[in-house]
């Protein structure tokens, strides 16, 4: 991930969650934990290679967690982690300003 050159706290917060697809993901691992194919098919814009470096991105900050099952076939989880609870307050504040713009947009 890129450094926080400002130092500013936003900032900080957009060099983790920056991005088109990572707070989404974070999103709908907030109703449970998910295999990667769920994850694609709730987000089906996103490539595969796209997913693979934003779970590995949200991990590494500590905001989700990886759980390899072993079975067969190998059954890998998301699932976020105690600090990426702290998250919903955000995603809540978003959806809210989504539905204002999408109601904004269909008034003009």
């Amino acid at each position: 991930m890129k450094e926080n050159l400002s130092g500013c706290s936003v900032e900080e917060s957009m060099r983790v969650l920056g991005g088109r697809w990572r707070l989404l993901l974070v999103s709908y691992l907030l109703d449970g934990p998910k295999r990667f194919n769920d994850l694609r098919r709730d987000v089906p814009g996103i490539s595969q290679r796209m997913l693979t470096l934003d779970l590995r991105a949200l991990e590494e900050a500590g905001l989700i967690t990886r759980t390899v099952h072993p079975t067969s076939p190998v059954k890998v989880e998301y699932a976020l982690s105690a600090d990426g609870e702290r998250l919903r307050p955000v995603v809540d504040v978003m959806k809210e300003f989504g539905l204002w713009l999408k109601a904004r947009d269909e008034q003009v």
